[in-house]
């Protein structure tokens, strides 16, 4: 009993000491970290202004095998939110982007856990020459008063979690630009000839209005849907999957109405619980393609070329393949590559 009655009091004192030195911590707490990576801006933005690449590099997310992600349109700019969750560690919060100034600033509202008061993060940008400066403030939320030992050690934590984000982002970009160079060197508008090998592609079934103001729209939409749901849902990761491939019958090109299927290619197949996806096969063939850059709705012309190719050379052909070599944004030019397979 000497012992428990000891072991009580230590523990009393603790507490008091505890107890009283948070007088002395603040409630909430602010500070600044600069940082620097070799990219330009308009290189870098794009990362942090959509919440989904912000996620395939930020160190609080990426490689957390656990965790769940889903993500909220619009999947960009002011308004993004996404949700992420560990029910292993019992871990969930919200991220929010409240102020988005192209290339200038972003602000983010962090909700961890199920606190109601949430972290403020903003990042500046600061271009210089092929590199940009970026400037974090970030602001703590209000805590109780037992819990304020945390704002301690906040600082650390985030001013570590960004340098590690920042190192990850310059592997990414470095990917990147190996990738432009490489689309940089595309010889557009010319008919080629391949032999395409077969892909599985898990994706969604689409009819959609074919006007110049809806397809596109439509497109991006299930692009965003796509996407979210292989790297959130089936926790895929960008090098696990292939490039975003429609595909759709290039005879009803000009009907009111057009019928398509959008996926992703995988490397097998795999239980999906969702019916709203489901997969497709593509066969190994034979394509006449063409590469082309420029307003997604100005595309026809090309496809258009495909198919006079392929009646010339008396040959019939299956479903029109645009495959998406940049990701489709909403009023940007597009890159694709058209492909017609073609048999006798």
């Amino acid at each position: 009993m000497r012992w428990l009655k000891f072991i009580l009091i230590i523990l009393f004192c603790l507490f008091g000491i505890y107890s009283i030195s948070m007088n002395f911590v603040d409630e909430s707490k602010s500070f600044t970290h600069q940082s620097e990576i070799n990219y330009p801006v308009d290189k870098v933005f794009p990362q942090f202004n959509n919440l989904q690449n912000f996620a395939a590099w930020n160190d609080f997310f990426a490689g957390k095998e656990d965790l769940t992600y889903s993500f909220f349109t619009p999947y960009e700019g002011l308004g993004s939110a996404m949700n992420f969750s560990d029910k292993k560690n019992n871990k969930l919060g919200d991220l929010f982007i409240r102020y988005s100034n192209v290339n200038r600033t972003v602000r983010y509202q962090l909700f961890d856990g199920e606190s109601a008061n949430p972290y403020l993060i903003d990042v500046k940008f600061v271009p210089n020459g092929q590199k940009t400066k970026l400037f974090w403030n970030i602001h703590t939320p209000k805590r109780d008063y037992l819990e304020r030992s945390l704002n301690l050690i906040a600082e650390d934590f985030f001013v570590e979690n960004i340098d590690k984000s920042m190192k990850n982002l310059y592997q990414l970009l470095g990917n990147k630009v190996d990738r432009d160079q490489k689309l940089a060197s595309i010889k557009y508008d010319s008919i080629m000839v391949e032999n395409r090998d077969g892909e599985l592609l898990l994706g969604v079934n689409v009819s959609t209005r074919n006007t110049k103001d809806i397809l596109f729209k439509n497109v991006i939409m299930n692009h965003g849907k796509v996407v979210n749901y292989v790297r959130s849902d089936l926790g895929k990761k960008d090098d696990e999957f292939g490039m975003p491939v429609l595909l759709t019958n290039p005879a009803n090109l000009k009907d009111k109405e057009v019928s398509y299927f959008y996926g992703v290619p995988l490397s097998k197949r795999i239980s999906v619980s969702d019916n709203n996806f489901s997969f497709q096969t593509l066969n190994a063939s034979k394509v006449y393609y063409i590469y082309y850059q420029g307003n997604y709705n100005n595309r026809v012309k090309n496809i258009q070329e495909l198919l006079k190719k392929a009646k010339k050379d008396t040959l019939r052909n299956g479903q029109l393949m645009e495959e998406f070599l940049e990701e489709p944004i909403d009023n940007q030019d597009v890159k694709l590559k058209l492909s017609l397979p073609v048999y006798r």
